[in-house]
């Protein structure tokens, strides 16, 4: 009694269809599968732009440059 037998199920079944119709769900099913496509794309799309990501760019700290020269560097003006 605690579990639905297949005529439980064969009854709701039965009221869906008469109440959405064969067609909006044939359109609901198309709708998440569009969904399902469009979020792998998204994905994809992700993991491409994670790849072509620019190299990363160091600083030679050996040459002295002119702004480690100049003594107005990091000073407050008034």
């Amino acid at each position: 009694m605690g579990s639905l037998s297949i005529w439980h199920w064969i009854v709701v079944i039965a009221v869906v269809l008469l109440l959405f119709g064969r067609g909006k769900i044939s359109d609901l099913m198309g709708d998440v599968a569009q969904g399902i496509k469009a979020f792998k794309k998204g994905m994809k799309d992700d993991d491409t732009a994670i790849d072509k990501t620019d190299p990363v760019k160091s600083i030679d700290h050996d040459s002295a440059s002119s702004t480690a020269a100049r003594s107005d560097v990091g000073s407050k003006a008034v």
